[in-house]
């Protein structure tokens, strides 16, 4: 089994690589859709309140909590595959998670850290406009405040692998297909590592 973490700031490109992943028919568990869920139940709008109901859930269940709730979903994942399983768990953010998940997978966990620039990153999520945040540059920034608040910086800095998604979309696709069928840093020639 290979579970495979991604971490990233805002607009990186975790969403991408998570969708190459399910055009492989490789399974992925978004730990930010645990707190878009989390904060559906308690009534809120998670495009307003995401960040509020994860720092919330992590006050009241712990720093892991995020964590605890995927490692079963990454569980069943692997089980309905066929041949060496591989699940992709996106949005990694802290390193009390990472250690959850190398504590439940020990040498199958591999964290990969995906980077771009800030201003890439701003213009992607203006594209996508999922949250208020994303067409705000300054709430941008205080958005990535809170989420280098929980530790995402050590994360980016503990990962195993990173790729920098500031070249062509193709070629961060390439990227994301080998770390996904090799499961190493062993990168078509000419990937930053």
């Amino acid at each position: 089994m290979r579970i495979i973490g991604t971490v990233g700031l805002p607009g990186s490109g975790k969403g991408e690589a998570a969708a190459v992943a399910r055009e492989e028919d490789i399974p992925v568990v978004t730990m930010g859709d645990v707190i878009r869920a989390e904060t559906r139940r308690r009534g809120l709008d998670p495009s307003e309140h995401h960040g509020e109901i994860a720092g919330k859930l992590r006050e009241e269940e712990g720093e892991t909590a995020i964590a605890d709730r995927c490692i079963p979903m990454v569980r069943e994942a692997a089980e309905g595959q066929d041949g060496e399983p591989v699940v992709l768990v996106d949005g990694l953010r802290s390193m009390a998670e990472v250690e959850r998940f190398v504590d439940a997978f020990g040498e199958e966990f591999l964290l990969v850290s995906i980077e771009a620039p800030f201003d890439l990153r701003a213009k992607r999520l203006g594209d996508r406009g999922r949250e208020a945040t994303d067409l705000d540059r300054e709430k941008l920034r205080e958005r990535e405040e809170r989420e280098l608040g929980f530790g995402m910086g050590e994360v980016i800095d503990a990962a195993d692998l990173t790729i920098h998604n500031d070249d062509s979309l193709e070629r961060f696709r390439e990227q994301v297909r080998a770390v996904l069928e090799r499961g190493t840093t062993d990168i078509d020639d000419g990937a930053h590592q």
